[in-house]
């Protein structure tokens, strides 16, 4: 937030990003869309210890400066770029939670999660980050962090943990390793739009295997043209590790991944739910990150569809085995804008009567549990079950995201649009598709056709 009674100061500009231009398409010029005040990333943490408010100031408005994206605006006009400003302190709120019974603050601090989530940030105000503290008691807290989704992403949330807690850690007087050098977001556009000239045959491949393709929508319950308010709401589920371990297993010895064998559980699902179709393109994102921005704090993905031909297969084994190359190819050929050699390929979710869905998988990096930095232990907050009406924005339609967590759950939530969806509707979809990867995780070999 800028101070009262001053104007911030502009530093530099740099072009928009390959993602920046992705995210302007949805772009409606208002509060609706992607540059909205309620399309942010929100993330949490369990805080033991005894917390120094003015050291953690001090730490977030370091992670400001350490970090351009984090006070970078978009400029949507005739011309757009990125315009950063300098340093401003970030908002620090701190809610007094009751010193609530052991059993109970668990829920407490998901609940403030929600609450959060519910809250809007500008996406015209430095910083696009905000930091709320729940107190349970003087050593037991919980630590939110919200920031718009224009400035950050998934990855980006947690590095912006880790040098919070290192930055913290040291104004306490503790040593800690020295933070890695942290790249800028718009030194990554502009290296971007430099390299994009020379990727030719990852464009001819696109061109190629996205050519006569559509992607998969989904039959919405509301029309588009009905109007409605566009907000997001979120369905949350678990799947214990019980039931994929078993899938994960034949992904590892098959030189798979956990996404490649959960994707193919996923394609399963969109044949039985578009009525047989052997063709099928989901929708995914990649991180979209090179070895020289693995620190660096922006809104890094490509937008990636992976295209399968499902005929002739009879058992999910046969179907992980497309599905695993259908992703290595798309790997090998990852891009920006991949969009631009397929211009056709939306068309079908701009229906009135239909609507895209994504399908993400995510680990959990530089995941913090029970570790101790400095004085703090920190426990990232990963076991949410609980639905939402009003959540994070997405742009449209549905998105899909499972995470892995360490002891082998899969932590998953659909985000969806209000105005197109039923909140039973989605239940349903996610009873099916857990349906169909427990069958295919305990027999990978069976026909499907019995599935």
């Amino acid at each position: 937030m800028t101070n009262p009674g001053a104007s911030p100061t502009a530093v530099r500009v740099a072009p928009l990003s390959f993602n920046q231009e992705f995210v302007c398409i949805f772009d409606q010029g208002d509060e609706q869309g992607p540059f909205g005040p309620r399309y942010h990333i929100v993330h949490g943490w369990r805080i033991g210890g005894r917390i120094d408010l003015a050291d953690l100031q001090a730490a977030l408005d370091a992670v400001v400066v350490r970090h351009e994206s984090l006070r970078t605006i978009v400029v949507r006009g005739e011309e757009k770029y990125q315009q950063v400003f300098a340093p401003q302190p970030v908002k620090l709120e701190v809610r007094e939670l009751g010193a609530l019974p052991a059993g109970q603050r668990d829920a407490a601090a998901e609940q403030l999660l929600i609450d959060v989530e519910a809250d809007t940030i500008p996406a015209t105000e430095v910083p696009l980050l905000r930091a709320i503290v729940g107190r349970f008691d003087d050593t037991d807290a919980v630590l939110v962090l919200m920031a718009h989704h224009t400035s950050t992403d998934g990855w980006s949330m947690r590095l912006i943990m880790r040098d919070l807690s290192t930055l913290y850690a040291v104004r306490r007087g503790y040593e800690r390793p020295e933070l890695p050098e942290a790249g800028q977001y718009g030194d990554y556009a502009e290296a971007e739009k430099a390299t994009y000239a020379t990727l030719g045959a990852s464009k001819e491949f696109w061109r190629r295997q996205l050519d006569g393709g559509a992607i998969y929508t989904l039959k919405t319950d509301k029309p588009r043209s009905a109007g409605l308010e566009q907000t997001t709401a979120m369905h949350r589920f678990v799947i214990p590790g019980s039931v994929v371990n078993p899938a994960l297993a034949m992904a590892k010895a098959n030189r798979g991944s956990p996404f490649m064998v959960l994707l193919a559980a996923y394609k399963v699902f969109v044949q039985r739910m578009s009525g047989g179709t052997t063709d099928i393109v989901v929708p995914t994102f990649s991180p979209g990150r090179g070895p020289e921005f693995e620190n660096t704090v922006g809104s890094f993905f490509n937008f990636l569809p992976v295209r399968t031909d499902l005929s002739g297969c009879r058992t999910f084994r046969d179907v992980f085995t497309r599905v695993r190359r259908s992703c290595l190819e798309s790997y090998a050929h990852d891009m920006p804008m991949i969009l631009g050699e397929a211009p056709t390929l939306m068309a079908p979710g701009m229906d009135d009567r239909h609507a895209p869905c994504v399908f993400q998988v995510f680990p959990y990096p530089h995941l913090l549990d029970r570790e101790l930095i400095g004085d703090l232990e920190y426990t990232e907050i990963r076991y949410r079950t609980r639905a939402q009406e009003l959540c994070s924005d997405i742009p449209d339609g549905g998105l899909w995201t499972l995470n892995l967590d360490h002891n082998g759950d899969v932590f998953g939530h659909v985000a969806f649009k209000n105005s197109l969806f039923d909140a039973t509707t989605i239940q349903s979809l996610v009873a099916d598709f857990t349906h169909i990867l427990t069958a295919v995780s305990a027999d990978p070999d069976a026909a499907l056709d019995t599935i």
